[in-house]
């Protein structure tokens, strides 16, 4: 593998609790009661206007979700920080991957300037040559358009290229570019993750870098 794409929520950072916050927040503020963290979660994955009209409810009307929408947007990106953390083992993982040469890249649905924000805050963002967002490009994920944004830009090979998720968005996302695709166990929606099935399951980031190196290695 010569170049490994992450997505980010649920995979290299653990902002459950942020975003549920900021979920909640906006229910508030809309005049809705409180959802339980754990069913916040399972709305992440599809970028922020699909979080919120979730969050909200087939009831709320569209102008209700753009309101809640931008409050929400405000809301998370003042406290995108406060206990958002990188997940055990993804900077040590990072850093040999660097050290053996490989090229990295996040791909995630979250607005592209908030996601450069954390990476760079959680001390991570010089290993990335480049950060995508949801924004970035005409279309989201599962679309491939990202991946082969990233594959022109380093001349990657489709046998050279993974995908590294933790739901069904992002093995969607591989199959669709062509490319393998390694699924991440201790993330927000594991259970998405049975069908269609990762070409690799690891239960901690360092188990990726094995596997990467020792091919390497070969």
């Amino acid at each position: 593998m010569h170049l490994l794409i992450f997505d980010l929520d649920g995979t290299l950072i653990d902002s459950r609790l942020d975003l549920a916050n900021a979920v909640n927040a906006t229910r508030r503020h809309m005049g809705m009661g409180p959802l339980e963290n754990e069913r916040v979660y399972t709305y992440v994955g599809n970028g922020a206007p699909v979080l919120i009209r979730r969050a909200l409810g087939d009831e709320a009307s569209q102008a209700e979700v753009d309101r809640a929408l931008e409050y929400f947007m405000a809301y998370y990106r003042a406290h995108e920080l406060d206990h958002t953390t990188l997940y055990p083992g993804v900077k040590e993982a990072l850093d040999r991957l660097r050290a053996a040469g490989k090229r990295m890249a996040v791909l995630t649905n979250k607005p592209v300037r908030m996601s450069r924000a954390i990476v760079e805050g959680l001390g991570v963002g010089d290993h990335f040559f480049q950060v995508y967002g949801g924004n970035s490009f005409e279309f989201k994920k599962p679309n491939p358009i990202g991946v082969e944004a990233l594959r022109k830009e380093t001349g990657a090979g489709r046998e050279d290229t993974m995908m590294v998720g933790d739901s069904s968005v992002d093995v969607h996302t591989a199959r669709n570019a062509g490319i393998r695709c390694c699924g991440v166990t201790y993330g927000f929606q594991p259970e998405t993750l049975a069908d269609p099935a990762p070409d690799l399951l690891v239960n901690r980031m360092e188990e990726l870098a094995d596997w990467v190196l020792a091919r390497n290695g070969a």
